[in-house]
């Protein structure tokens, strides 16, 4: 069993249920990532395993216990998240940001320590941005940015960490900056890393574990061999997509799709992307 895993949980905005009877498990010092359309589910399910907001009924076990009932100090020693949108930063320094890692590590004068020192100045170190720490926040890159929030989430000393789509709005060489900066945290620290990612091939290059979600409901998951396919890419996004060989990876990887009308088998072509890629659903 996982240290970390859903039994039936359902999630939902007022009378709106997004997330329906759902049980996953997420595997242990892996990288498992979360695809699907927009508004199926994906960031939702991620706000309710780290308990920011809670689910309507059903269970999200951490380690043996129910995490609504864990304190949130020592659930935060256990779990780190990166949201879609970080907070507003202005004026804020690398060095403070990444010292807010340190909060349940802190007593009630919340004071840094020396060992908060030493963490802070290692979290930097290990995500390349030590040489920005007394600049600001705001004078970064997107890409050095997204890095620092990686460090503030290192600095967290947690052994599972949650991003929410953490390329968002990088280009192309940045998104493969952090992707591979996570790969190297998973591999060399067995941090078992879940994320959402709207990116396919992404999702097949870094993950050992996809789910892909549409309405609320598991329509696969696994590996990328079983997930990365003409069947289950049909369901979860309605395209009949052309699936080919990375040839950097040997995983598979969408080279082209075409977008249906319809729900039987014989949906009619509505559109044609022949972009060379298959990405940002």
């Amino acid at each position: 069993m996982s240290r970390l895993y859903t039994e039936g949980i359902n999630i939902g905005y007022d009378d709106n249920l997004i997330v329906k009877n759902l049980s996953i498990e997420i595997p242990d010092k892996k990288i498992t990532t979360i695809i699907g359309s927009n508004g199926c589910g994906k960031s939702t399910l991620l706000k309710a395993i780290t308990r920011i907001i809670s689910h309507k009924s059903g269970t999200v076990v951490l380690d043996g216990k129910d995490i609504l009932k864990e304190n949130t100090r020592e659930l935060a020693k256990k779990m780190a998240i990166l949201p879609q949108t970080p907070e507003a930063t202005i004026g804020l320094t690398v060095g403070e940001l990444v010292s807010y890692g340190r909060f349940p590590y802190q007593n009630g004068l919340g004071r840094l320590t020396k060992k908060d020192f030493e963490v802070i100045d290692w979290a930097l170190e290990v995500t390349g941005t030590k040489q920005y720490k007394f600049r600001t926040i705001d004078a970064l890159s997107g890409g050095q940015r997204q890095r620092v929030w990686i460090a503030m989430a290192l600095a967290q000393e947690t052994d599972i960490i949650f991003l929410d789509e953490p390329t968002t709005y990088l280009d192309m060489a940045h998104q493969l900056e952090v992707l591979e900066l996570l790969k190297k945290l998973n591999l060399e620290q067995e941090r078992t890393i879940v994320m959402v990612l709207h990116d396919i091939n992404q999702a097949a290059r870094f993950a050992d574990y996809i789910i892909a979600l549409k309405d609320g409901q598991i329509v696969k998951a696994g590996d990328c061999e079983e997930v990365i396919t003409k069947e289950v890419l049909k369901k979860v996004y309605n395209i009949s997509a052309e699936i080919g060989r990375d040839s950097f990876t040997n995983k598979p990887i969408c080279i082209t799709y075409n977008l249906l009308k319809g729900e039987t088998e014989d949906e009619e072509i509505i559109d044609t992307y022949d972009t060379g890629i298959c990405v940002n659903f």
